[in-house]
Order: C-alpha cells, then structure tokens, then sequence
C-alpha cells in the first residue's frame, strides 16, 4: 500500500502545480510549464534564468538594485515576492469592498471588468480570493460565470453565500439539496427536546421565548441562506408547505413562523412587507411571548382575519400554518382556559365573550391548516358551536363536581353528606373528546391544569377517558411530554397501588404495544419517579414495558457487560473492523455511548432495571456493593 501511495504523489504534485499556476497562459504571463521549456532547449541555463526573472519579476527599475541587498541578508526571492504579493492581494480586496461600498454610478461597471480580467486565475489558490470578492460584491454576475462557478463543485464550495444565492434563485434542486439537511436537522433538534431525559413542569419544550428559538442553528443558517431574495424564501416556504402536507409533522409550521420572526429580527424588509402574514405573525409572537393573547391584541389578530380580501384567500393557508404551530397552539388554549376561569368566576355564558370565541376559531383555523392545503379550499372552518354551547358547559360541570366535593371535604362532619367522588365523566365531554379535534386539544390542556394543581382525585376521573381521542392526540408527543412533566408534581401518589393503576393501566400503557412513542415517555417518567413507585409495581412495569422482540438482545447485553466487567475475552472474536467495534467494553460513563442509548427505549429499561434492583438490596451488603 506504501508503494502505491508513493506512487499517487507525483500525480498530486503536478496536479497542485496546474492549480498554482492556472490560468496563466490565457492572460499571456509565463508559468512553470514556460520556464522548464527554456531550460530545456537553452544553452547558457544561468543567462536564461536572469532573463526569465527579467521579464516576470517586479517590473520597477529601482527595485533592481535593491534585491542584491535581501541575497546579502539571506532572504530568499521567493519569501520576498510572496510577501509583496500577499501585500498587493490584500490591497486589491479592500479595494474592491470600497468600490462595491462607494457610491459611483459606474462601481459596478468598473468590479465587472475586474471580474472579466481575474476569472481566468478563479482556480488559481492564490488569486481565487480577489475574484470570490469580486462576485460577491457583485448583485448581478453574468450568467456564463455563474454556470462556470455552479459547474464546479470546488469553485461552488468556496464561493460566498451571496454568490450562491444568484446561483440558487435559478436552481430550484440544487436550494433543495442545500436547505433539506438543514429541515431534518431541525425536526430531529425538536424531537429530541421532546424526548429529552430532563423532565420539569418548569424547564419543557415550551420554556425557551421565541427570540432564544430563533437564534437556533438552523434558523440562522436559513436566513443566511434567504438574505433579502424573495423568491429563495418562497421556495423555502414550498419546501414547508409540502414536507408539512407530506409528512404532516406541525414543527414544520415552527419553522415557518420562526423564519419569517428571524428576518423581521433583522429588519428585511424587502421579505417582511410582501410577506401578507408578516403583521399577523409579529402579533401572534408577541402573546407567544408572553403565553396570553390579551383583548387588544385579540381584536388586532381578528383585525387580520376579518381583513383577507376576496381573491386573497390563500393567505389563510400561510396563515393556518401559523397558526398551527404548537407554540402558538399551547398559547391559545392557556389563553382560553384563562377566559374559562374569567367566565366561570363571573357566571357567563361562554358563547357572550367575543374573546373567547375569537380565540376558539383561531384555534380551529390552525388546527385544520393541514386539511386545507391538501384540499386547496382556502376557507375558513365553521367552528361546530356545540363546542361552546355543550362541550364546554360538560368541562364545566367537572370543574363543578370537583369544585363542591372540596368544599364538602372542608365542612365539619355534622354538617358532611355521603357525597363521594364521582368516577365517570359526562357522556357529552367523552364524546367530544373522541369526535372534535378543538374540544379534544381544550379536555387535554384541562387534563394538564388539574395535574398541575396537584389534584390526584380530579386526574384518576378524567385519565381514563383519554384512552379514546379524537386521531388518538392523547398519545402524540407534545402532551405527553407535558404530562410527564406535570406528573412529577405528584411524585409521593405514584406510592398507591391505585394511582399507579389510574397512570398506566388506566391510561399510558393501553395502547404502548402500537405506539412506541408511548412506551419511550413513560420509560422517561419512570426514570425520574422510579424511587417513588411500589417495588412491586415497578417490576411488573419493567416485565410489561419490555420489547417482546428484544428479549435475546437483552440477554446478549448481559453477557457482553459480564465479560467486559471480568476481561474474559469473548470465544471466536473476529479480527474485522466491526469486530472490533462490537467488542468495546461497554461503559455508562462514556458520553457518547450513554446519549446514544438513552435514546433507545430498550437503554431506558435495563437502567430501570439496574436502579430497582440496587433499591431492593440490603446498603451493606457485598452484592450491594458490587452492583
């Protein structure tokens, strides 16, 4: 292999040469290949070496009789002449940014005829520099040097983003193949705060403001990317629009929302102003902000909606994207769950508050955003008012229920009925639960609230009817995240058998055999909460939270971690490089390797199961302390 390696380098020699020297001939300057021709077919090499330095060299006639100086001192020709270069490169670069920045009606005249004289030496190392400035400064650069640059995957590589740009506006593909790592990069940064080991009511998906979500790796890049071309940020746009129509995935709707925020951040307004959602968005992200949509910009938001124009209605597209953003969705239901309370403490009507409806039909709007856009029917959704005037009263009479057994609680016995708790719901709230997709997203967010009030009598009611939603939102990710959050406010009930029969009999592990994301939460809880549940209980989790296929997998990994553990080496070890890889010991506290586990629901277990099984073991004793 050496030899042919030694073999390969003159070929690499002379192709570094080519490039130092590319170019040349065109511009009729002498190269290497020039030089090495002379010697070949002079007779006096020393007469033709004086000569060739003659004619190539510095042409200044007072610098003849100084070079002698620098042989005198040591300094080679060649430091000298790069030092001058250099020198004259950088010169020429800031030149070209003064010109380019200047106000000459000509300026861009003058960087074109540069650009027509350097292009020839674009591959030349030395020289790409001043012609990549020359590009860059330029807003139009013809259309034969941009087909030249595109051609050539080195020359695209180095070239400046605004260069690229020009490139891109004409290269739908191309832009696609640069933004769709960017998309799946954001997609898996969103999944995987959603899945994240840390679990707080404090610290979850929605913690971080909008501005702190826009200074995001990807969403910085985009900008770049769009700058003030309109036409990059509407195939951006078509690039959300049908990933979200494809893949039906809502943190595309985040993407769309945080771009357009990002580029009003930094004022472009060439975007921003034929942006028709622009206004609508910058409201919105303002109550986002503050996670309520107060009155005066609730008639602002209707201001929007009521001002689509006939002949406009795609807009409502854009703008039930917008909407069905998960940050702006857990901002309109907080908001509506605030206006209940309001209501219920004034003994009103939900239907009279032109609040609380605006905000229902908002809600509806973005929560159909993908139904529209796969139909093309750009119409408003009718909101089904038997949402406000049934479902709601039925949220109502449990807020009741609840309401008056803590209130019995607290009167003296004398005074005390035999009321208990009731343990179903209203038949009207299940069924809306299971036939509206806007009720359903205002039962899961009450479900939240009443966790989150630490109210163990009101959840192990209303648990049981999550079984059955409407396109099975109780078990998506987003509210799942939050209830494991808001679960661990009541840590000490996971203690009673039946509290722990409501959680996951009752609710997350009814249907955990076809949703693995269920299954991946849950672990995620029991990381956290396992101390405080049932020894007992907690065995017969990890017995049925156990992937039926993975069994050998797991007995293997015992095997493996015995051996490592002991040094014993493993019998018919291969000598391949994935041999090797599969034989590493296995270490918790090797960083890499335990964030790439904690991923797998199968890690998540056999950690649980490691940590139940050092609780269950006496603290002083020698199997204690080998575990």
């Amino acid at each position: 292999s050496d030899d042919r390696k030694g073999a390969g380098r003159p070929f690499e020699l002379m192709s570094k040469e080519r490039k130092m020297f590319a170019g040349l001939p065109e511009l009729g300057i002498s190269n290497g290949e020039d030089l090495k021709e002379t010697l070949t077919n002079c007779t006096e090499p020393l007469k033709a070496i004086d000569q060739f330095q003659m004619e190539n060299g510095i042409l200044l006639p007072t610098l003849q009789s100084a070079l002698p100086f620098l042989d005198l001192h040591g300094t080679p020709r060649l430091e000298f002449h790069q030092s001058v270069f250099d020198e004259l490169r950088d010169k020429l670069m800031e030149r070209v940014a003064t010109i380019a920045e200047g106000k000459e009606e000509d300026r861009y005249g003058k960087l074109e005829e540069l650009l027509e004289k350097s292009f020839p030496l674009v591959k030349m190392p030395s020289i790409q520099p001043v012609v990549m400035q020359v590009l860059k400064h330029l807003p139009k650069v013809p259309e034969k040097k941009l087909k030249l640059v595109m051609a050539d995957k080195e020359l695209y590589k180095v070239c400046a983003v605004e260069v690229k740009r020009q490139i891109w506006q004409d290269n739908q593909a191309l832009f696609g193949d640069e933004v769709s790592p960017l998309l799946k990069q954001y997609i898996v940064e969103k999944e995987a705060a959603l899945f994240s080991s840390d679990l707080s009511i404090l610290h979850n998906f929605f913690s971080p403001s909008p501005k702190t979500r826009r200074q995001g790796e990807v969403v910085l890049k985009l900008t770049q990317m769009i700058g003030k071309n309109v036409k990059l940020y509407d195939m951006v746009l078509q690039f959300l629009r049908t990933l979200f129509l494809r893949t039906r995935n809502v943190h595309y709707c985040t993407l769309r929302a945080e771009l357009l925020m990002s580029l009003h951040d930094l004022d472009i307004s060439e975007i921003c102003s034929v942006d028709p959602c622009h206004k609508f968005t910058w409201c919105l992200d303002a109550c986002i902000r503050e996670k309520f949509v107060d009155g005066k910009r609730a008639r602002e938001l209707q201001g929007f909606l009521d001002g689509v124009k006939k002949g406009q209605e795609q807009v409502l597209g854009d703008l039930s994207m917008i909407l069905c953003d998960p940050f702006a969705c857990n901002t309109l239901v907080l908001s509506i769950m605030r206006n209940l309370q309001e209501l219920l403490s004034q003994d009103s009507l939900p239907r009279d508050s032109p609040d609380l409806m605006l905000l229902l039909r908002m809600l509806s709007l973005g929560q159909g955003a993908w139904d529209m856009i796969d139909s093309q029917v750009f119409k408003e959704p009718r909101l089904d008012l038997e949402v406000v005037t049934r479902f709601l009263p039925a949220m109502m009479s449990v807020v009741v229920d609840d309401h008056t057994f803590t209130v019995e609680q607290k009167l003296p016995s004398e005074e005390k009925s035999s009321l208990s708790y009731p343990t179903t719901l209203p038949e009207t709230f299940n069924r809306y639960l299971q036939e509206n997709r806007v009720a359903c997203e205002m039962g899961l967010y009450y479900v939240l609230h009443i966790a989150k009030l630490r109210n163990k009598n009101a959840l192990q009611r209303l648990l049981p009817g999550l079984v059955e939603t409407y396109n099975d939102m109780a078990f998506g990710d987003i509210f799942l995240h939050l209830l494991t959050g808001h679960l661990t406010l009541l840590s000490d009930e996971f203690g009673s058998e039946e509290f722990c029969s409501v959680v996951f009999d009752g609710f997350l592990l009814t249907s955990f055999s076809s949703k693995e994301n269920v299954h991946r939460h849950t672990l995620r809880m029991l990381l956290h909460l396992h101390h405080k549940v049932l020894p007992s209980y907690m065995e017969t989790l990890t017995k049925t939270l156990e992937p039926p296929k993975q069994v050998g997998f797991l007995s293997t990994f015992r095997l493996k971690t015995k051996r490592t553990q002991y040094s014993v080496p493993p019998t018919h070890r291969g000598d391949s490089p994935a041999h090797r890889q599969s034989e590493r010991p296995f270490s918790w506290h090797t960083t890499n390797q335990r964030i790439q586990w904690l991923r797998r629901p199968t890690a998540l277990l056999l950690r649980l199961r490691m940590l139940s099984r050092i609780r269950q073991r006496p603290r002083g004793s020698e199997s204690f302390r080998r575990s």
